[in-house]
């Protein structure tokens, strides 16, 4: 074997090539204990964009229209404010934000449980740093649900 096909194209990527050869890696959450599919699976990359998306827009929502007062220069920093703070209070209390119940998911523990306060800051303040959120393992875990041991799962 040529030791270019074993780095994998620039496309594929050394995870394709290590399959085409024989790797097989699991599906998402496997390592979890999670199902494949269905209630309980792995949340997939598009649904969590979406919630957070959603949550995004109504927090700008709220930021532009009740506390600025239509003023759009200082909106950005209210918007991120009013996301932490929401994110905190829904994760904390019932498990998910208005975005994630949207398109059907839940925040919890990686033993099935509730997040305590002190994980449920962590990962919303990591989340907020956007870095750690865009880093993920082949769990589709973000590194801010890693460090805070949580997963996010399909209700």
């Amino acid at each position: 074997m040529d030791n270019r096909q074993a780095l994998g194209s620039w496309l594929s990527g050394p995870r394709a090539t290590a399959e085409d050869m024989g790797v097989d890696f699991g599906y998402p959450g496997q390592r979890l204990g999670l199902p494949r599919e269905g209630p309980g699976s792995a949340a997939r990359f598009g649904r969590r964009m979406g919630a957070v998306a959603l949550d995004w827009i109504g927090c700008q929502l709220i930021a532009y229209g009740l506390i600025t007062g239509g003023e759009l220069a200082g909106t950005g920093n209210w918007t991120l404010g009013i996301f932490v703070v929401l994110t905190v209070l829904t994760v904390g209390t019932v498990g998910f934000t208005p975005g994630k119940r949207i398109v059907g998911l839940r925040v919890i523990a990686e033993d099935g449980g509730r997040l305590g306060l002190g994980r449920v800051v962590l990962r919303t303040l990591l989340l907020a740093l956007v870095v750690p959120a865009v880093i993920w393992d082949r769990d589709g875990r973000g590194l801010h649900d890693r460090l805070a041991r949580a997963v996010q799962v399909r209700i």
